[in-house]
């Protein structure tokens, strides 16, 4: 086992629902009022999430997101309000697709297409989680992100700097599940962007950076106030760009989630 943890960066508090909480400026623009210093970029998670809520906010209650697609164009500043403006591409019998574009100064630093689907009763086939080991341990705080907590498990990949398998779950109450699971989704979005699977190739010259795009496919209704496991795994670095997937399950090994994510792979300086 690999003896890794989080550092936290920051002794900053805050409230991821305060945070999902957005004003209604027009039916299709949201405003993410929440801001906080913060001596690095906005965290991606942040921003995805609260544009998942926008999205979901424009759509009906019963449609629930099963895909998102995202992009980081610009470093945002969590000290700033962010703008999201919504376009409702389509709305048919099952499906409703979304654009979201978030704005800072005039300026777009992430766009994000997702899509949201009525539910529809079909044969349930998935690989189980790779751990059946429970949550147990210290608990830790994680890096940059309000109300979650992380308890580490084995590692199967070396890393310098961040693990790669770790449970976490939201401290605060995000509500009945079953009458809100778009605000459960939006909680694993803030967490899907944290840590990163190319962090199994960092070296001493050369590390993951940046997001630069992020996708996030919902396989199952979630309870974000129960323990997760989020097992990432690299993919590949080329070209100045690390790729690498990941999964979310739950204690009894049914999988939620899975993601995908490029990231700048540099030279350290």
């Amino acid at each position: 086992m690999t003896e890794v943890g989080f550092t936290r960066l920051d002794p900053l508090e805050g409230s991821f629902v305060e945070m999902m909480e957005l004003e209604r400026i027009d039916p299709n623009i949201y405003r993410a009022g929440y801001v906080f210093e913060e001596p690095y970029a906005l965290y991606g998670g942040q921003v995805a999430a609260q544009s998942l809520r926008a999205a979901g906010l424009t759509v009906d209650a019963d449609r629930r997101p099963h895909s998102l697609h995202g992009y980081f164009l610009r470093p945002g500043d969590a000290s700033q309000p962010t703008v999201l403006q919504v376009h409702r591409d389509r709305d048919g019998r099952s499906f409703s697709a979304r654009r979201v574009v978030a704005l800072q100064n005039g300026k777009v630093i992430f766009n994000m297409s997702c899509s949201f689907a009525a539910p529809f009763d079909s044969p349930e086939h998935s690989e189980h989680m790779p751990v059946e080991e429970a949550p147990m341990g210290t608990t830790s705080a994680l890096p940059r992100m309000f109300g979650f907590e992380a308890r580490l498990t084995e590692q199967v990949y070396e890393s310098r700097d961040y693990p790669l398998r770790f449970w976490a779950r939201c401290t605060e109450d995000l509500g009945d599940p079953a009458e809100d699971q778009l605000m459960h989704l939006c909680a694993l979005t803030y967490l899907s962007d944290i840590s990163s699977g190319v962090g199994a190739w960092n070296t001493a010259e050369y590390r993951s950076g940046s997001s630069l795009d992020h996708a996030v496919w919902f396989r199952q209704d979630v309870d974000m106030n129960s323990w997760v496991l989020m097992d990432l795994h690299p993919e590949s670095v080329s070209r100045g760009r690390g790729l690498y997937r990941g999964r979310l399950g739950t204690e009894s090994g049914e999988q939620v989630a899975t993601i995908a994510q490029e990231t700048l792979f540099r030279p350290v300086h």
